[in-house]
């Protein structure tokens, strides 16, 4: 008897309950795989190789977005841009506490969200992998010009600096490479929704499988197509530049103090690979990069510091570009590059074009001190200059991209333009410690060197420095907090690839696609809601 009335043993309310779980799991399923797929967008950025992880981050954020209204694509999209911003962007509070690291995420967060909300909306169009990365570098361009000039710190391209999509850099910049990635990783997760799908009569659906797996297979075969724009021929001949890491005292804020500790750090470097030259032990430089405030003492204005690198520059003999802030007595402040001559001192000057805001000048400052009390420590504005940057160091064209100017495609692509053979990107990143974002900004140097078949050195007070290639590889890397002098015969090169040539247009090309494919989605939504309308008032009748 008990046998037969085991089945009766179990509790009513089990089955209920257990459906009510895997509604939640069901309910949940989405959001975790949007936050997810941040995450492992984030993990392929440097310091980590892991370039190709950007592939299932994307196609796990296909399948949280595909079919889904936009409204719910915008909650989503949020969740995939704090599971990649957070973590990505930890280093900006590094000295300065967590509220302005979580505010900057959190506004970042909202662009992704809602370039999310277009993926969403273009998701049900034939073949939508191709408007949704559209619509995602739509996106990265908005997130890179507003607010106060833009931060285009994460766009997909600059984690792209070890993959196989870098030389498509040659032939759109950072807005085709990012297409490219974004289109391989929404088109695998439609390949694999695809394959074994069978229409009604059991046929396979061939024609939106061909375009799945052609979503995949183009960004390949393309960057394969564009490897013959990567090259590293001396078209101009070559050029021995030296790149000076002098360190700093200390870690933090605080080592703006010891200004006169920095520069003599950088000048005595300097003094030491002179002596080197002289020994036979390293070759004699063309010229001398020096970093980003290597020199915060206006040398225009103080005769010791003038004096310092003065003896310096004489010392190795040749033109030196000296990282300097000048202080005029009225007016912002400038953060300048000095053209230093061994024989005439300075001789030329570039200030810096595209400040960083609330870092070099603080918007909106009384609003701002009523939420973070280090506002004044920015106590003078900086001001930007106006003229690109290109100096003529002992007969070489060198283009000069200010640390946080790399990062925007215009300040780069610019110095080329007015006939740069050579890009310097001289950094300052001593403020971040040992974080990854030199690692991350070196990242796009070398997506830029690719872009616009250059030579790019980065000298950084305090690491990393480094020459790096036209194609992008490093052949000379200093270590953090090491003083250290990179030399090395270098390419110089003339010719423009089709991504410097074209400039904003890849850019815009891309945007038209994607705001025509929005309009084609939201022209079907009302059509469709017309329909349901109407069918409504049929079946009152």
């Amino acid at each position: 008897m008990s046998a037969t009335m085991t089945p009766l043993a179990v509790p009513g309310p089990a089955g209920p309950e257990g459906a009510r779980g895997r509604r939640a799991l069901h309910r949940a399923a989405r959001p975790a795989a949007a936050a997810l797929s941040g995450a492992v967008l984030y993990l392929s950025f440097p310091p980590r190789p892991l370039w190709w992880l950007a592939l299932p981050a994307f196609a796990l954020l296909g399948w949280a977005l595909r079919g889904r209204r936009p409204r719910a694509g915008f909650g989503l999209g949020l969740l995939t841009g704090l599971g990649f911003l957070l973590p990505l962007l930890v280093w900006t509070g590094e000295e300065v506490g967590p509220v302005p690291w979580l505010a900057l995420a959190a506004l970042e967060s909202l662009f992704v969200a809602a370039a999310c909300l277009g993926v969403a909306a273009v998701s049900r169009l034939p073949a939508w992998p191709l408007f949704a990365a559209a619509v995602w570098v739509l996106g990265e361009a908005v997130r890179a010009r507003v607010p106060f000039g833009g931060f285009p710190w994460g766009k997909v391209a600059f984690g792209q600096a070890d993959g196989v999509f870098l030389p498509l850099a040659a032939v759109g910049g950072t807005p085709v490479l990012g297409f490219a990635v974004v289109l391989c990783g929404f088109g695998l997760y439609e390949a694999v929704r695809l394959g074994p799908a069978r229409r009604a009569t059991g046929t396979p659906r061939r024609g939106p499988l061909a375009a799945a797996v052609l979503s995949v297979l183009a960004p390949v075969a393309g960057a394969a197509a564009a490897l013959p724009l990567v090259s590293t021929d001396a078209e101009d001949g070559t050029a021995t530049v030296a790149a000076i890491q002098g360190n700093v005292p200390r870690l933090g804020l605080d080592f703006n103090a010891q200004r006169r500790a920095v520069l003599d750090n950088h000048a005595r470097r300097t003094e030491r690979l002179a002596a080197d030259v002289a020994a036979g032990r390293a070759p004699k430089p063309d010229f001398v990069l020096w970093p980003e405030n290597s020199s915060d003492l206006d040398p225009y204005r103080n005769p010791d510091a003038r004096a310092v690198i003065d003896r310096a520059v004489r010392a190795v003999g040749v033109p030196t570009v000296v990282g300097t802030v000048l202080t005029p007595e009225t007016g912002p402040l400038r953060n300048t590059l000095v053209q230093w001559e061994p024989d005439r001192g300075p001789v030329a000057t570039y200030d810096k074009r595209h400040l960083q805001p609330f870092g070099e000048y603080i918007p909106m400052r009384s609003v701002v001190r009523l939420f973070d009390k280090d506002a004044d420590r920015v106590s003078r504005d900086f001001g930007p200059g106006d003229a690109v940057g290109v100096f003529d160091l002992a007969g070489t064209r060198v283009g000069l991209a200010t640390c946080y100017e790399a990062a925007f495609d215009r300040e780069v692509r610019d110095t080329v333009a007015h006939g740069a053979r050579l890009i310097s990107v001289p950094s300052n990143n001593a403020t971040f410690g040992r974080s990854e974002m030199t690692y991350q900004q070196l990242a796009m140097d070398r997506v830029r060197a690719v872009e616009h078949s250059r030579t790019v050195v980065v000298p950084v007070t305090s690491g990393v420095s480094a020459i790096i290639l036209p194609d992008g590889r490093i052949v000379r890397e200093s270590r953090p907090f090491t003083p250290d002098a990179l030399v090395a015969e270098v390419p110089l090169r003339s010719s423009l690839t089709p991504a410097t040539r074209a400039g904003v247009l890849p850019e815009a090309g891309l945007a038209a696609v994607a705001l025509g494919g929005l309009g084609r989605a939201a022209a079907l939504a009302v059509r469709a809601r017309r329909g349901g309308n109407a069918a409504a008032v049929r079946g009152r009748r």
